[in-house]
C-alpha cells in the first residue's frame, strides 16, 4: 500500500532523530544485507539506512531495490541516507 504525502511527512518526522541501523558497504546488496534489513525492520518498523559509496543514481536504485526485497515502503531519501517503513505484522 503506497503511503500518501501526509503519512510520509509523519514518518519523516518520526525518523528524524534515528541513527542509521543498516550500513551498506562496498559489496552493495547481498543476501546477508537483505536478511539483516528484514530482521531490523521487523523489530523497529521505521529504520534509516546509510549507503557508504556510489553515485546518486546507484544509491537511489539500491534504495528502491532493497525496499522491494524486504517488502517495505521507501519513505524518503536524501544524500546517502534513506528511510524505510514496513508496518509490523499482527501476531496471529
Amino acid at each position: 500500500m503506497p503511503l500518501d504525502s501526509a503519512q510520509k511527512k509523519k514518518l519523516k518526522q518520526a525518523a528524524h532523530h534515528l541513527k542509521p541501523l543498516i550500513r551498506v558497504g562496498q559489496k552493495g546488496m547481498t543476501d546477508t544485507l537483505v536478511a539483516e534489513t528484514d530482521a531490523c525492520i521487523d523489530r523497529h518498523e521505521l529504520i534509516k539506512v546509510h549507503v557508504a559509496a556510489g553515485e546518486r543514481d546507484d544509491r537511489s536504485a539500491l534504495a528502491a531495490q532493497l525496499a522491494a526485497r524486504v517488502g517495505a515502503e521507501l519513505v524518503h531519501s536524501i544524500g546517502k541516507v534513506f528511510i524505510l517503513y514496513r508496518k509490523k505484522q499482527d501476531a496471529a
